[in-house]
């Protein structure tokens, strides 16, 4: 950008030392052109290092989310469904044995009218539902039920 700034002032620069007369119209023209082309320049170098600092400021947010990304999820990689590398064919081992529940998934929630425990999945909890209990029969989620 800085080129473009020091060519207008090369042009400014030429006009001055050629002395043109500002009675002539063609002379205020191009004077003026050259003023109003050196403030383009300016604003074009006010809008490049907004530009580079918002490229800055989206490479660190970038940067957090691939932070935040390896927190969450670990070292897994996102492949396609029909991928055939071995990663992916250990996985599709994996959810063969869907149907079994680990106690770390569990929740045990107490009902509140008889205390009696109920373990579940909280994914497969929908609270649009009325969940009753099957010691008591009464609702599990009162709280929730308007």
């Amino acid at each position: 950008m800085s080129k473009l700034t020091d060519r207008i002032s090369f042009l400014k620069g030429m006009a001055a030392g050629l002395k043109l007369n500002m009675e002539k119209d063609a002379n205020k023209l191009m004077i003026e052109m050259l003023n109003a082309m050196g403030e383009m320049a300016e604003e074009m170098q006010v809008m490049v290092e907004a530009h580079n600092d918002l490229n800055e400021y989206v490479e660190s947010i970038d940067d957090d989310l691939a932070d935040l990304e390896e927190t969450l999820f670990g070292d897994e990689e996102l492949h396609d469904e029909d991928c055939d590398c071995e990663e992916c064919a250990d996985d599709d081992e994996d959810d063969e044995d869907e149907g079994i529940i680990d106690d770390d998934e569990l929740i045990a929630y107490a009902c509140p009218h008889c205390g009696h425990e109920i373990k579940f999945r909280a994914s497969d909890v929908d609270f649009d539902e009325d969940y009753l209990c099957s010691e008591c029969g009464k609702s599990i989620f009162p709280e929730v039920n308007e």
